[in-house]
């Protein structure tokens, strides 16, 4: 062990767990490993994504010293961001639906951003953001960009995003793994994770899926009829994603929003892994996979950010 300098060479290195318990409860043919990213410093996956773009930036002058950084997010990527840019002393501002749970803005808040809720579209409601909602955080994203003469940073462009999971996430799951893993599957945002894991893991053998929510389809090319889901985080039924190469990729999963509770709660209280929508739905699809092509075979999940951040919403009501 060593003193680091400050949290951001934390934001690696998670725990790869194998859940023994759902599988001797479920009694699924094969092995889910989880992947704990919500024990990174902001409690998200997107730390990675947040460090990547923040310090690529900053080595290719992009991002100049002292310069306000502006991101459009759901929370998570918001919360690394606010972190690393907090480090780096850069101002950040944090754009995000207000259809988003409050515990997202509450924790950007205390780590210094400068938060801009922006009100749903028509006819949206809490807790469940569309891609309509999402294109009036982009709008008011690109005003205060220019308003600021901001640095962007912009997750669903650009490439720092998906090379922190190339780089780092899909190769400590290999190593971890003792380079067993068959198959990946991982809930779609951005896009980063799973493009970045796909980029690493496809020419080893190993299956990529991307999961989304059902009635929000539209990657798989399936029903897009109800865009509004409880998952927060991804589903924006979004097509064109930069970071996914379909090549890559082995199909597609679609899960329900009862999918995604029933499995963050099994998470939690079978293996003591709290995380939260998506994390559940990941698991959810992972079951599919197991009792489908992927039948016995070893299937990596990564656990995307912390059930902390869904205490006001009903993911834990009972």
């Amino acid at each position: 062990m060593t003193v680091l300098d400050s949290v951001v060479p934390a934001m690696q290195d998670t725990p790869l767990v194998e859940l023994h318990r759902l599988r001797r409860n479920l009694g699924f043919d094969g092995r889910i490993l989880a992947k704990l990213d919500y024990l990174l410093p902001g409690f998200s996956k997107k730390d990675r994504a947040a460090r990547g773009v923040i310090e690529d930036a900053r080595a290719d002058g992009t991002l100049s010293p002292g310069q306000t950084v502006v991101e459009l997010t759901s929370g998570n990527m918001g919360t690394g961001l606010a972190i690393v840019c907090g480090i780096y002393g850069h101002p950040f501002v944090a754009v995000m639906s207000r259809g988003n749970s409050v515990e997202r803005a509450r924790m950007m808040r205390a780590l210094g951003a400068e938060v801009v809720l922006v009100d749903q579209s028509p006819g949206s409601q809490p807790g469940q953001v569309t891609g309509a909602d999402l294109a009036l955080v982009e709008e008011r994203a690109q005003a205060l960009t220019r308003e600021r003469d901001a640095f962007r940073a912009d997750q669903f462009t650009r490439p720092a995003n998906p090379r922190a999971h190339f780089t780092g996430t899909a190769p400590e799951i290999w190593a971890q793994s003792g380079q067993g893993v068959t198959a990946f599957c991982d809930f779609i945002g951005s896009g980063g994770t799973l493009g970045g894991a796909a980029r690493f893991f496809a020419p080893l053998g190993v299956h990529c899926y991307g999961v989304e929510p059902e009635g929000a389809e539209i990657l798989a090319g399936g029903d897009i009829s109800r865009p509004d889901h409880p998952i927060q985080g991804g589903g924006y039924a979004m097509g064109n994603l930069a970071h996914l190469n379909p090549d890559d990729l082995s199909g597609f999963c679609a899960v329900s929003g009862t999918q995604a509770r029933d499995g963050a709660r099994m998470l939690a209280r079978h293996e003591g892994i709290f995380g939260g929508f998506s994390g559940g739905a990941n698991l959810a699809a992972a079951l599919e996979l197991l009792n489908g092509p992927e039948r016995g075979g070893t299937i990596a999940i990564v656990i995307c950010d912390s059930g902390l951040k869904y205490l006001s919403t009903d993911l834990w009501e009972e």
